[in-house]
């Protein structure tokens, strides 16, 4: 099977990529290179006029008229590889706006995928028209979208988010919707708004590629470490607030017996090598499920803060902890944290189970076989 793989921005590709790989299968990723995550792609598409003058007169353009020149040149770069990108049995988007071009040239993309390509999947791990029309529906869910919703992020830095519910990206949506095989959801964030969707395949968990992850058994040998890892473009959403005041009280509670280390938008490579000292992780504060940082950290035994509501605990029928919970509540974090802190053995404990559950439910070969399987039935 030839297999395209459209947009990264979380390792989900890349890992899946090494899964299908390991089963005989070829498979590309083209997309836009991630910022500072700098994650690997066959056929990269870089942003252009996004710094200095250049970006002051895109921005002028815009304004004027409505033509975003950034959203032109990814669909010119992408024309350079359209031949690259043709004859593919299957074509999955991470996103609904995988190229973040304005609806326009996004569609112009995907029409040519479309045309050129045998079948193509949307996968739900991330923003998209669905997961925001439901937050927004529902603001008890548990989501970022209450800190929208109370002001605490303003409309204009939620504007990635909030762009969905135009009717031009409607319309994108409709068009994808319209033209795919169906849509796959990676955790219970994106999978619990999609019940009942007639297009709905079902929640596949993140692909976890444990060969490149070495699991090692944490001992304490003298002071427990805290890793607390921030991107300063998601600062708020990821509930980093709410992490820095808990470890401030920390640090003065258990200054004798803790270290806490605090990085700031390093390059993905980097991140994962610099936790790896660490005995607690602290991921991100509004979810059910698990992030993909926080998987990887799992995967090498961390005990990691993230989301692990009911419903995950149901769904993957746990009866003991494998992470912690983690809510936008700082005496809550306080508390789980010293709970950690002065029985140093359940550290131990949960950074087993954590890879155990990895092994289990993420493994990368496991996971390809699941989209294979999904991928012929649909």
């Amino acid at each position: 099977m030839k297999v395209l793989l459209v947009g990264e921005y979380s390792h989900l590709h890349n890992s899946l990529k090494d899964g299908l790989q390991a089963l005989g299968h070829e498979v590309f990723i083209v997309g836009r290179k991630d910022g500072f995550k700098n994650f690997p792609v066959a056929f990269p598409i870089h942003k252009k006029w996004d710094s200095g003058f250049l970006k002051k007169a895109k921005v002028a353009v815009y304004k004027l008229s409505g033509f975003d020149i950034s959203s032109y040149l990814t669909y010119r770069q992408f024309l350079k590889f359209k031949k690259q990108c043709s004859g593919f049995d299957i074509v999955q988007l991470i996103n609904e706006n995988s190229f973040e071009c304005q609806p326009y040239f996004e569609k112009k993309i995907i029409s040519h995928l479309l045309k050129n390509n045998l079948k193509l999947y949307l996968l739900s791990c991330g923003y998209d028209y669905l997961n925001v029309k439901y937050c927004l529906e529902n603001p008890s869910f548990k989501s970022v979208f209450p800190l929208y919703l109370t002001h605490k992020i303003d409309k204009k830095s939620f504007g990635n988010v909030l762009k969905f519910q135009e009717k031009r990206f409607f319309k994108l949506h409709q068009f994808i919707y319209k033209n795919s095989r169906g849509i796959i959801a990676s955790d219970l964030d994106y999978h619990l708004p999609l019940q009942g969707d007639k297009k709905y395949l079902g929640l596949i968990p993140n692909p976890i590629n444990i060969e490149k992850l070495t699991f090692q058994p944490l001992h304490i040998e003298d002071k427990i470490i805290i890793f607390h890892g921030i991107n300063n473009d998601n600062y708020l959403k990821k509930g980093n607030d709410y992490f820095e005041k808990a470890l401030a009280i920390i640090q003065k509670k258990y200054s004798s017996k803790v270290e806490i280390i605090t990085v700031r938008s390093v390059p993905y490579g980097e991140y994962i090598n610099l936790y790896n000292s660490c005995h607690i992780l602290l991921d991100m504060v509004y979810a059910y499920d698990q992030g993909y940082n926080a998987l990887e950290a799992m995967a090498k035994g961390k005990v990691v803060f993230t989301g692990a509501e009911t419903e995950f605990s149901e769904h993957y029928n746990l009866s003991e902890k494998v992470c912690i919970n983690a809510i936008p509540n700082v005496d809550y974090l306080v508390n789980e944290l010293s709970f950690l802190i002065e029985n140093p053995n359940e550290i131990t404990a949960i950074g087993k189970r954590a890879r155990a559950f990895i092994e289990e439910h993420h493994h990368y070969i496991k996971i390809a076989e699941k989209y294979i399987e999904k991928w012929n039935e649909n």
